[in-house]
């Protein structure tokens, strides 16, 4: 096993550990009920991943999923869930991290000049320590939300970046995936802040269900791997078979279209519809980013359509012409390339046969 890959496979799942144990830790502290620390109990999943992804991958990912992203989810969306139902009324100001930073100098000036006296270093670490954490529980449960809500979307674009890929998936690939993972993101984040930041909305504990379960719906989609990588298919099996043929040569398109219509925009238009349009809520961002998924809906309805007469018209030509309609199935051609020095050389051997053989017919003449 490489070091960097072995590296980069148990650091990743580090960072996702902590981040999840920082979401339990917000959940116990707004609660104030030490029975939410069973919420960590999840990561033992991940560890177990992690486990068997070294032995039985060598560290490396998956074809088309990716274990560690949809167990980071399970581990922690639930602390989201409490955090977003809780939501305390404690009041922010307009700048508080300026006052709080003021607070949190003054507090580590004192820890200093009273660790100068000590007789060693141990128990001024421990008093900077106990006054960094006290300090962090000072800051209203508003802004630790938002900043879980942002790192956890930014930790899953980079976690997703730092995990080691398998032979499947190439890293120009990667790359696709990972802008895609950026721009969805920050759509996901926005439909989460913008709608349970209206006060009505937060009256009405159903509609903050019903909300929650749509952010969490839309977060599936970055476990799969499944919009940069065509789906393999054989040519002969699927040649009778239009919808086969179909899947086969716009699987990454395809997928790509049907997250964002059942996934992503589509949920979140129709949320946002029946907050205008059942509730009476109206806000400027609200029509602006209901009119977004409005169009890029309607968009992902015309590329289906596109793709849909593309595909009959390559079929009616090739039907047409007598020729046997096949896909260019893209995870094959990596290993057509890699077979294709095997093959030459089969054919030479072919056209060449052995010397004894070649002989053989001039004896008998």
């Amino acid at each position: 096993m490489e070091l960097m890959v072995l590296l980069n496979a148990l650091v990743t799942r580090l960072l996702f550990v902590l981040h999840s144990l920082i979401g339990v830790w917000r959940v116990t502290a707004v609660k104030k009920e030490p029975k939410y620390w069973l919420l960590a109990l999840l990561n033992l999943l991940l560890c177990l991943e992690t486990g068997l992804t070294l032995k039985f991958k060598q560290g490396r990912g998956y074809k088309w999923f990716s274990p560690a992203i949809f167990l980071y989810l399970i581990c922690i969306v639930p602390s989201l869930w409490l955090l977003e139902i809780h939501h305390g009324t404690q009041y922010c100001g307009n700048e508080p991290g300026a006052v709080q930073v003021n607070v949190s100098n003054q507090d580590f000036n004192q820890s200093r000049e009273s660790s100068h006296g000590s007789e060693g270093t141990d128990h001024h670490i421990i008093q900077t320590a106990k006054v960094f954490v006290n300090q962090l529980s000072t800051i209203c449960e508003t802004v630790w939300t938002l900043a879980l809500h942002q790192t956890f979307l930014l930790l899953l674009v980079v976690g997703r970046w730092l995990l080691p890929i398998g032979v499947e998936i190439t890293r120009d690939q990667l790359s696709q995936l990972l802008l895609m993972f950026v721009g969805t993101a920050a759509d996901i984040l926005e439909f989460a802040s913008e709608t349970l930041d209206i006060e009505d909305v937060r009256k009405n504990y159903a509609l903050i269900n019903a909300i929650l379960a749509v952010w969490t719906w839309s977060m599936l989609q970055f476990p799969l791997d499944l919009a940069v990588q065509h789906i393999g298919c054989k040519p002969s099996a699927s040649a009778r078979r239009i919808p086969s043929l179909l899947l086969c040569r716009y699987s990454a398109e395809l997928w790509n279209i049907g997250v964002s219509l059942f996934i992503q925009d589509g949920p979140f238009f129709i949320v946002r519809s029946i907050l205008m349009g059942h509730f009476r809520i109206f806000n400027q961002m609200l029509v602006f980013f209901t009119a977004k998924n409005i169009l890029v809906v309607t968009l992902q309805l015309y590329r289906l359509a596109v793709i849909s007469l593309d595909f009959r018209t390559t079929v009616l030509q090739k039907s047409r012409k007598g020729e046997v309609c096949c896909c260019p199935c893209e995870p094959y051609e990596a290993h057509t390339q890699a077979t294709g020095h095997q093959e030459k050389e089969m054919k030479e051997f072919v056209a060449f046969p052995p010397k004894e053989e070649s002989q053989a017919p001039s004896e008998d003449h």
